[in-house]
């Protein structure tokens, strides 16, 4: 099996191929050190990018493919409570990067004072259909946090990852 290329052989890729050429709408990628930043405007089509992108960077890491499977869902968790709580198109902002202890989730939204709340919705409810995304953040990512950012407010997420990922 051939190693997944990195973020960086990706963009490099990309950007000598059409320098000049967004190919996706609203979708912006920085690279960080073991991860990357993506600026987005919130859509079906740019979560699925995130999520794509997600995986890639996080295997070309190293980190084993339950951790990575982790980390996309509470990508996912976080920027549907944002369209939940902002709408279609908002703009976010996520970073996800490896770290000596695991794999960080970031998510920016442009609202300082609207905070996630948990609801009380048991997990193995078969009634319910919306209101467990935030238990699920709290199984996978334990520990997460808000805090007011330039840009808004950033949730922070770190889902464990198992030690000699490097």
């Amino acid at each position: 099996m051939q190693p997944t290329p990195s973020l960086a052989t990706l963009l490099d890729a990309a950007t000598a191929a059409t320098p000049h050429v967004r190919t996706i709408p609203g979708f912006y990628v920085r690279s960080r050190p073991h991860g990357f930043a993506a600026h987005i405007c919130a859509s079906p089509q740019n979560l699925c990018e995130v999520r794509q992108l997600t995986s890639t960077e996080l295997l070309a890491q190293g980190v084993k493919v339950d951790t990575v499977d982790s980390a996309q869902l509470v990508l996912s968790e976080l920027v549907g409570n944002s369209v939940r709580a902002y709408g279609d198109h908002v703009p976010l902002v996520v970073e996800v990067y490896v770290t000596s202890y695991g794999v960080a989730v970031n998510v920016h939204d442009p609202d300082p004072s609207a905070l996630p709340r948990r609801r009380a919705t048991p997990l193995d409810s078969p009634e319910a259909e919306t209101g467990r995304g935030l238990a699920l953040v709290d199984l996978l990512a334990p520990g997460w946090h808000v805090r007011r950012s330039a840009i808004g407010k950033q949730v922070r997420c770190r889902v464990p990852a198992e030690s000699g990922w490097e």
